[in-house]
């Protein structure tokens, strides 16, 4: 019983303990969400307040600088001119006096040909020829006497006149024993040994004139207006890498292939050197130039199949711009209008950015080199 009234007398002050904790908890919940953002110290919670993370991003200065417009494609080179030797008469090879590789003019001999029959034809012919003149000049002086007549003279004179056409013809066929070079230029195929017996119109030699080469390309009729004869050409050629040949427009056609939509553009190279005929190509016609246009890189360029436009950095923040584009020139395009000169455009980091996001510029991005021009950082 003493027991169970102490209890009775303690139970309220416990009540009243319990209900100060109560209010104590309620009071400092209330203060945390009061504080918004506040640790453990009081401080502002640096997680609660940060914004969206900026995203890294290279750039490069739109800058003024010359640009060319062009028109580029790829063809083989050919030889101005190439011919193939035949003989023009039959026979053995006596002399073989040119090999491949070797240099030959026009009109010099490359094949000595067994001649000592034609030798005799000649000599028949000759002998005919004396004795048909003498007839002829006997016949005349005998006309004058009313001894001969005239049917019997004009007779002779054509037996003469035959006569002296077959001596031509066989001192022709005796020229033919000395085949020669039709055009100078490099022996690039030989056909023929000395012994050989060498058949009339048969190829025994192939000769192109290395002097000069020529490629043509099949551009669109697009270009017909502004591709023009003496235009200067670049030569790239897969075969010579880091070598830049100059050549000019030889001759354009003048006629659109209605199947293709094309024109033929013929490029002249001077020939003779490191360049032959065969080599593949890769050629670049400039026909207009403009010194200070205003121009980016090309990789600043939005790849989403949009027209031309690129991201530009303001105040911190990227901003989508629509562009009109002009010249393309290698890695460099030139802008018509959307920027002026200076204007920051991204290069690396595009991929990530939309329209308004926070941006961070990496240190060295866009700086101008010594001659001005914008360079981009290393990635």
């Amino acid at each position: 019983m003493p027991t169970m009234s102490l209890s009775h007398a303690q139970r309220p002050g416990q009540m009243l303990r319990l209900a100060r904790l109560s209010l104590l908890a309620l009071a400092l919940g209330l203060a945390a969400c009061k504080g918004g953002g506040t640790g453990a110290a009081g401080k502002p919670d640096a997680k609660a307040n940060k914004g969206p993370e900026a995203v890294p991003v290279e750039v490069v200065a739109a800058s003024l600088r010359s640009i060319s417009a062009s028109y580029s494609g790829t063809a083989a080179l050919e030889a101005r001119a190439d011919a193939q030797v035949v003989s023009k008469t039959s026979g053995i090879a006596l002399k073989v006096l040119a090999d491949v590789g070797q240099h030959v003019s026009a009109g010099q001999t490359l094949v000595s040909i067994d001649r000592d029959r034609a030798v005799l034809q000649e000599a028949q012919a000759e002998a005919q020829v004396r004795k048909l003149e003498a007839n002829y000049r006997r016949a005349t002086q005998l006309a004058e006497q009313k001894m001969v007549s005239v049917n019997d003279v004009d007779q002779l004179r054509f037996d003469l006149d035959n006569a002296r056409a077959q001596l031509r013809m066989t001192k022709l066929e005796l020229a033919y024993g000395n085949v020669t070079a039709p055009i100078s230029g490099i022996v690039s195929t030989r056909d023929i040994k000395p012994g050989n017996f060498v058949q009339i119109n048969t190829p025994i030699f192939t000769i192109v004139d290395t002097s000069r080469l020529e490629a043509t390309l099949n551009v669109p009729e697009r270009e017909i207006e502004v591709l023009k004869p003496g235009q200067p050409v670049q030569l790239l050629v897969d075969a010579l890498p880091g070598k830049t040949f100059e050549g000019s427009i030889n001759r354009v056609s003048p006629v659109v292939d209605a199947g293709s939509g094309t024109f033929r553009v013929i490029s002249a190279f001077e020939g003779g050197g490191l360049l032959q005929p065969g080599m593949f190509g890769r050629i670049k016609i400039r026909y207009d130039q403009r010194a200070d246009a205003l121009v980016i890189p090309r990789n600043a360029l939005l790849d989403d199949g949009t027209d031309p436009a690129v991201f530009v950095v303001r105040a911190g923040k990227a901003a989508r711009v629509a562009l009109k584009l002009g010249y393309d020139d290698g890695p460099w395009v030139e802008v018509r209008s959307g920027l002026k000169a200076g204007d920051e455009v991204v290069v690396a980091g595009k991929s990530a950015l939309r329209e308004g996001s926070a941006v961070k510029v990496l240190e060295g991005a866009g700086k101008p080199t010594a001659a001005g021009k914008p360079v981009q950082a290393a990635r």
